[in-house]
């Protein structure tokens, strides 16, 4: 039986699923004999100011649980908190854990990304420097898809699954006049292009898809774009480009940047990008002519858990309970991961393992060059066949009023 109390907590940029993996963390741990689950209010900051809440003030129920994992965002509240070095902040170490003292908690699981996964490691290396048994775990979450270690993250297939039905509607939108028009729609992704990737999804039977789709991973050559617009639409009038909010052109400057606007930064000193798609636009109006229309997605498409993935959904939950119960069993300095397996069939399957935290903290998978085409603006069938399955299936929400019940903090 689990001798004392577990700590949740959730990180960085929300997603339509990271609460099914807060619910995975939760079952996981009363199960293996928890008397309690604390959540983290607002990540970490929470934690360091003793802001924590008992959960099972929030999930009186099973129907609680249900309409938690459907609920979208983070529902204990988010941070961008980078953790100092020990160094120059032991004060804040030292608070940390005497907080976690104080609640009598032995595994701590921390839901996030590239960042989260710097916080795992830090806790876990002041926690061997100090002898302290506390045992620390990550849970993977991010909608961009870009932590090493892991096949795929919990909140790309929902988000790729939403972005290919957007796609698929802006197409069909764009095409209801008789005239030449580019509309340009910008995606998530600073450096990782892989939810623009995604938008090739929209392409079937039905729909011919983006006509051409631009990742950070490629420099874009803007003379090079204009041509090919003007050759495509000599065949086809209505064109979709979709583009990465992070590309680039060849002096390093971000594509959004060339319109001359000042860039804030985030608390990681990453630049703010926006107004990406908003800029090709307004070049492609001016240097070919034709009506444009620039379409930012913004927030809506990483939270839209009115379209989730099952597959996303199911495996959100499942990560979430195999990082309990690997800190319950021991393990710290790790994260739980995904393992890419095939049935006897040949069909997709994934095992879930752990990983050292040190292979993943503060490092970032790009889209690899096998699903770039060789012209650098679009995807391959590679990639359709990797991303494919993560969108499978479908999570009714539980509806009420007409309108989807989510879990009030």
């Amino acid at each position: 039986m689990f001798n004392g109390n577990v700590i949740v907590g959730q990180s960085g940029g929300p997603t339509a699923v990271i609460n099914s993996s807060l619910a995975g963390v939760y079952t996981a741990a009363k199960k293996a004999g928890a008397e309690k689950v604390y959540g983290m209010k607002y990540g970490i900051e929470g934690l360091i100011k003793n802001d924590i809440v008992d959960l099972d003030t929030k999930i009186k129920d099973p129907e609680n649980l249900e309409i938690l994992r459907r609920t979208p965002s983070s529902y204990l509240g988010s941070c961008r908190y980078r953790l100092p070095a020990e160094e120059v902040g032991k004060e804040i170490y030292e608070a940390i854990f005497a907080n976690l003292a104080e609640h009598n908690i032995t595994a701590m699981l921390y839901i996030g990304g590239n960042d989260s996964m710097d916080t795992i490691a830090k806790l876990h290396s002041y926690a061997a420097k100090i002898g302290s048994d506390i045992k620390f775990v990550g849970v993977p979450k991010s909608i961009d898809n870009d932590l090493p270690g892991t096949d795929h993250t919990p909140g790309f297939g929902s988000a790729a699954k939403y972005l290919g039905a957007v796609t698929k509607e802006i197409i069909c939108d764009a095409t209801v006049y008789d005239m030449k028009s580019v509309t340009v729609v910008e995606i998530m992704g600073r450096d990782a292009g892989w939810l623009t990737a995604a938008t090739a999804l929209s392409k079937g039977e039905d729909c011919d898809g983006p006509d051409m789709i631009l990742l950070p991973e490629r420099i874009l050559d803007l003379d090079k774009l204009i041509s090919k617009i003007e050759l495509l639409q000599e065949t086809k009038k209505s064109l979709t480009i979709t583009v990465s909010e992070g590309v680039k052109v060849a002096d390093g400057r971000y594509l959004c940047e060339l319109a001359g606007d000042e860039k804030r930064k985030d608390a990681f000193g990453h630049h703010m990008l926006s107004g990406t798609a908003q800029f090709l636009a307004d070049t492609i109006n001016r240097r070919v002519g034709c009506k444009t229309r620039g379409v930012e997605l913004n927030t809506p498409q990483r939270a839209a858990a009115h379209l989730l993935s099952k597959t996303d959904f199911d495996e959100a939950f499942m990560v979430g309970a195999v990082a309990a119960e690997a800190a319950i069993k021991g393990k710290t300095g790790e994260m739980a991961a995904f393992v890419r397996e095939k049935d006897a069939a040949g069909n997709y399957k994934v095992d879930i393992k752990t990983v050292a935290i040190s292979v993943v903290a503060n490092k970032e998978q790009i889209v690899p060059n096998e699903y770039i085409t060789a012209e650098g603006d679009n995807v391959t069938q590679a990639f359709i066949n990797y991303a494919r399955p993560l969108i499978e299936g479908y999570v009714e929400p539980i509806w009420k009023d007409g309108m989807p019940v989510v879990l009030k903090r």
